[in-house]
């Protein structure tokens, strides 16, 4: 039975507040995705791609947003902390800052494109030539 049949509150917790950082894609996208078919990523990461050999790398717009959101979620998170160490919960409070510490820098999409790149790049560089 579904939880809000029994008179719970359900809402889903929203990504970004359980550490989620890459972006959400239609399903679509992410099916061709997933088979390395989707020309929307490839054309993303093609832009991205121009723009990093050209030595530049412009900084999406909503890139301030996701870092407000970001030291938001840090901060609600840092509270429930704080609660638990006074509700005589350390543990659990400990494990609570860890999961904050250990959540991955957000990132744009634009961002993981580009760090994507550039360890493909590093590692073309540092494999051994092909011998014949």
């Amino acid at each position: 039975m579904a939880p809000r049949a029994l008179g719970v509150s359900a809402n889903a917790t929203q990504r970004y507040v359980r550490g989620e950082t890459k972006p959400r894609k239609w399903d679509g996208n992410y099916r061709a995705s997933l088979r390395g078919e989707s020309t929307h990523m490839r054309d993303r990461a093609e832009a991205v791609g121009r723009e990093l050999a050209k030595g530049g790398f412009r900084v999406e717009p909503g890139k301030s947003r996701l870092m407000r959101t970001r030291k938001e979620v840090e901060r609600g998170w840092r509270a429930v902390s704080d609660h638990l160490l006074r509700s005589g919960q350390p543990e659990l409070a400990a494990n609570v800052r860890q999961f904050v510490t250990e959540m991955p820098r957000p990132q744009t999409e634009k961002e993981m494109l580009a760090a994507m790149l550039m360890r493909e790049r590093e590692s073309v560089i540092k494999s051994p030539p092909m011998q014949r």
